[in-house]
């Protein structure tokens, strides 16, 4: 039984320790009265009908890399979608996505993929996978041409008011951190990788 400092008797406790203490109920207040004439409310600024325009910079491909530059980590870049990072075991994709582009997508790829023979036990290890961890929610794609199961760990974060450099600096480092730890447990206690 968890002992709580409100709880009187608790175990361990001496009958003369439970009466020396003794429950001090705060005075109640009376109820709030409303007055008659409301007429007050009218010298009330109206209530905002639009947001404030936003200072925080839209998050785009050229803030990512540069943000990624600072972050020391190299990338490949298609021109104009998105930025490819490639580390020994893992790819780490970063695109702005939506109607808008105000969907930050941070997708991971392990080198390596599943043989479609083994997709139960694919299946069960992502499930583990996202069960246990809070970043990053892995699944497992479609086949390949070759018929292999890719597995993916992913991020998309909406960003359609922007973020400031150091959010977005800590989300690329959280995303890049992440990506090799999944990488590193789907070979090791994931047990699904060679």
């Amino acid at each position: 039984m968890a002992w709580f400092s409100w709880q009187r008797g608790w175990r361990g406790q001496s009958a003369a320790a439970s009466t020396a203490r003794q429950r001090v109920v705060p005075q109640q207040r009376g109820l709030f009265e409303v007055p008659d004439d409301l007429s007050m409310m009218d010298s009330l600024p109206p209530a905002p009908t639009k947001l404030a325009v936003s200072e925080t910079p839209p998050v785009n491909l050229r803030r990512i890399a540069a943000t990624l530059d600072l972050l020391d980590i190299r990338y490949l870049s298609d021109g104009e979608e998105s930025l490819l990072a490639l580390w020994e075991r893992h790819a780490l994709l970063f695109a702005v996505e939506g109607p808008d582009d105000e969907i930050l997508v941070i997708r991971a790829r392990p080198h390596a993929t599943v043989p479609p023979e083994l997709a139960d036990l694919a299946y069960r290890a992502v499930n583990e996978w996202n069960h246990t961890r809070r970043f990053a929610k892995a699944y497992v794609g479609d086949p390949t041409e070759r018929g292999q199961l890719p597995i993916y760990a992913e991020w998309q974060v909406p960003l359609r008011s922007g973020a400031h450099d150091a959010l977005l600096m800590e989300l690329l480092d959280c995303a890049a951190s992440v990506s090799t730890t999944f990488v590193d447990w789907m070979h090791s206690d994931g047990g699904l990788l060679l």
